[in-house]
């Protein structure tokens, strides 16, 4: 028995990379997938249907069940054709994976308008698209599970990657209002910010030129991802979960004791209190970069 049995699958960006990965799994522990991606370059330009396709072929010489589909996940239509897709050929959606993305990065100053509106359009507006039509359907007959894909860009930040960090922070707020309004209907959904080595990431600083981290492979970030839409994280909905190569983690938001002085107070007052103010920095502080690795601040 598969931990994915009788279940359908959508899953957008799936034509390699992460998306590639989890399709395959899913579809080896029994679900029927839909093999998302407009097969465009990693800044979003052009459009190749193969790229879907020959997932899918991969996936049915394997016993697997798979059908693909190359609409635009950025539009409302595209989003509604993802849906029909699974509809059509399998009759029904149970699980949904918003992982297409693209990269268009440059320092804050350089970002034009237009690279702006694309990332912010594919990633944040695409998983808008995306998930309200299914959304709807799950709502109507029993529930299912989404994953929305984040990012330590969002989450943490990352020089160079204003447009791409703005989107993946706010995919980060749509897992939090989401999984509360889901609760009544059964829909369960959880953020995720991965790790790995894909044609989005090879070149980025300590990657490129270099051989990659087998543990960074999209399909040893994939398990985790199996785990977080099928009913072993049931008790789980709204949490966001880090996945590379350092493994997996809960990724949380904290705040401090902070300073309630219970009265009108100045600037000055908010100085003095810092220590509840601030979490303590210890002395070697470490933040992490997209990859999930460990970097001096």
């Amino acid at each position: 028995m598969g931990l994915l049995d009788g279940k359908v699958a959508i899953i957008t960006g799936a034509g390699n990379g992460l998306g590639e990965a989890y399709a395959k799994l899913f579809a080896k522990e029994g679900a029927a997938v839909v093999v998302n991606d407009l097969g465009g370059a990693r800044d979003g330009t052009g459009a190749d249907r193969s790229a879907a396709q020959k997932v899918v072929d991969a996936i049915v010489a394997g016993g697997g069940r798979a059908v693909a589909n190359g609409d635009d996940v950025s539009t409302v239509q595209g989003g509604e054709n993802i849906l029909q897709t699974a509809l059509d050929n399998f009759g029904k959606v149970d699980v949904l994976v918003c992982n297409a993305g693209i990269l268009r990065d440059k320092t804050f100053a350089n970002t034009s308008e237009a690279d702006w509106d694309a990332v912010i359009k594919v990633h944040l507006k695409g998983t808008y698209c995306c998930a309200l039509p299914v959304w709807k359907f799950m709502k109507e007959n029993g529930g299912g599970s989404m994953v929305l894909t984040s990012s330590t860009s969002g989450l943490y930040g990352n020089f160079g990657q204003t447009n791409y960090g703005a989107a993946k922070a706010g995919i980060y707020g749509m897992v939090r209002v989401m999984s509360i309004e889901g609760r009544k209907y059964n829909i369960r959904v959880m953020g995720l910010a991965p790790g790995a080595y894909t044609r989005m990431t090879s070149d980025l600083p300590g990657r490129k030129d270099r051989e990659p981290d087998p543990l960074s492979l999209p399909e040893n970030i994939a398990p985790g991802v199996l785990y977080m839409v099928s009913d072993l994280s049931a008790e789980h909905s709204g949490k966001i979960l880090g996945v590379s190569s350092r493994g997996v983690r809960e990724i949380k938001m904290l705040e401090t004791e902070g300073f309630a002085p219970g009265r009108p107070y100045t600037a000055q007052d908010v100085a003095a209190a810092a220590d509840k103010v601030f979490f303590a920095e210890p002395e070697n502080v470490h933040r992490l970069t997209p990859a999930g690795k460990p970097v001096p601040a």
